[in-house]
């Protein structure tokens, strides 16, 4: 930033960096933060919530009536649609510069639980869709047997673990500007049905 004299930066961070450790895979966005916050340039962090396309990793799971999660089924979280991401650091980018640092959340239009998720999923599919929780031990094991090294599920179950911890809230609560309009029934319906033949 500082070589090629970049006059602002959008940085798509994630809710819980601002704990800066204990989040797994979390963390490392959280010392991107401080990195680019040490170079004086104007910088934004848009601290996302839970990305809907996850949700893609488990699209053959779904179809077969569960939805598998190391997080609590009543946790609520704010799900968020990539393109809505996508359209925010757009509207920053586009517009005059900004000075300073600055984070805004984004936080889709509802925080929802697994349970609620699984339910939306239900609606929009026509056939059952379950909840399953994960505990810890399993989740991390299961990462194990796909061959993953310790850091490496340190980093994917630390998220969960970090986020849905007693007395964690994200430091930028849901408000006008952080939430944003696609539903995940309409994210579902788009990516999760079968298109025309």
């Amino acid at each position: 930033m500082r070589r090629n004299g970049i006059s602002a930066t959008v940085l798509q961070s994630s809710g819980g960096a601002e704990l800066r450790r204990g989040a797994g895979d979390i963390d490392g966005l959280a010392a991107t933060e401080q990195a680019l916050d040490a170079t004086g340039a104007p910088v934004l962090h848009l601290r996302c919530g839970y990305f809907m396309s996850n949700l893609l990793m488990s699209a053959d799971e779904i179809a077969g009536g569960t939805l598998s999660t190391p997080w609590p089924l009543d946790h609520p979280l704010p799900w968020v649609a990539p393109g809505d991401v996508a359209a925010v650091a757009a509207v920053w980018l586009l517009g005059p510069v900004w000075s300073g640092r600055l984070v805004q959340a984004v936080h889709g239009p509802a925080d929802l639980t697994f349970d609620d998720a699984a339910a939306v999923l239900t609606g929009v599919l026509g056939h059952p869709v379950r909840a399953v929780h994960l505990p810890r031990a399993g989740f991390r094991s299961m990462l194990a047997g796909l061959g993953m090294t310790a850091p490496e599920i340190d980093a994917v179950a630390g998220m969960a673990e970090g986020l849905s911890a007693p007395g964690y809230l994200p430091e930028q609560r849901r408000d006008a500007v952080s939430t944003t309009p696609t539903t995940l029934r309409a994210w579902a319906a788009e990516h999760l049905t079968p298109g025309p033949a």
